[in-house]
């Protein structure tokens, strides 16, 4: 049997490997873009928060200063990028806010179960209290359901905001919600006074994971206007 001429190998073997890198890159090409669409894809938050600090709450709100409350899954990647964003803003607006980081603790949870580097890195923030949140109790008063919430209420008791500030899940860097709030605290307006807002069901036992999720890398603003 005739062997085919060596330079039709060759050409055949280039051949091939150009279709096997081709076929890579699709391959590699789609995981990000299912990675992209739901670190992207806010959560269908809904509900508004009460316009009026919910005369139920545990939780002290300041008399004079605006009062921010971060809403937190202990084991979700995700809110690491919403701590790490709250820090930055404490150092901005410290003069202006006080802060509760509220972790949502379920029924019966075992001792140990804040006991995670999220609750370590929210109470080392200058201005910021870190609580237990028994069975979502403040989440529910102030309608929340998604770890990285957050709402912003002014020293009488008003809603100025409700939503996050973070682009998109784990991501660190500038946000609307972020810009909003900052322009809140400075000229006590804003464009809107919401944010989409990004992260894990604060109800959702393990909280939901993909790789990449709990990568913090800077990202432009994300929202559909």
């Amino acid at each position: 049997m005739e062997r085919a001429p060596a330079s039709d190998r060759s050409r055949l073997a280039s051949r091939l490997a150009w279709i096997a890198a081709a076929a890579w890159l699709v391959a590699v090409s789609g995981a990000f873009a299912i990675v992209w669409k739901y670190k992207s894809t806010p959560s269908a938050e809904g509900v508004l928060a009460p316009a009026r600090w919910p005369a139920s709450s545990a939780v002290a709100r300041s008399a004079n200063r605006a009062t921010l409350l971060l809403f937190a899954h202990p084991r979700c990647a995700c809110t690491r990028a919403s701590v790490a964003e709250l820090a930055r803003m404490m150092a901005r607006f410290h003069h202006r806010i006080e802060a509760r980081v509220l972790f949502w603790t379920p029924r019966d949870g075992p001792s140990d179960w804040n006991a995670t580097d999220l609750w370590s890195s929210a109470a080392r923030i200058p201005g910021v209290t870190v609580l237990r949140d028994e069975e979502g109790r403040e989440a529910s008063r102030f309608a929340v359901a998604t770890s990285g919430g957050v709402v912003l209420y002014d020293a009488r008791g008003r809603l100025l905001f409700q939503g996050g500030i973070t682009a998109a899940r784990g991501h660190e860097g500038d946000s609307f919600g972020q810009e909003r709030i900052a322009s809140l605290l400075t000229t006590g307006a804003a464009d809107r006074a919401d944010a989409p807002v990004f992260g894990c069901a604060l109800e959702q036992e393990p909280p939901a994971r993909m790789a990449l999720a709990g990568a913090s890398t800077t990202t432009n603003q994300g929202e559909e206007r």
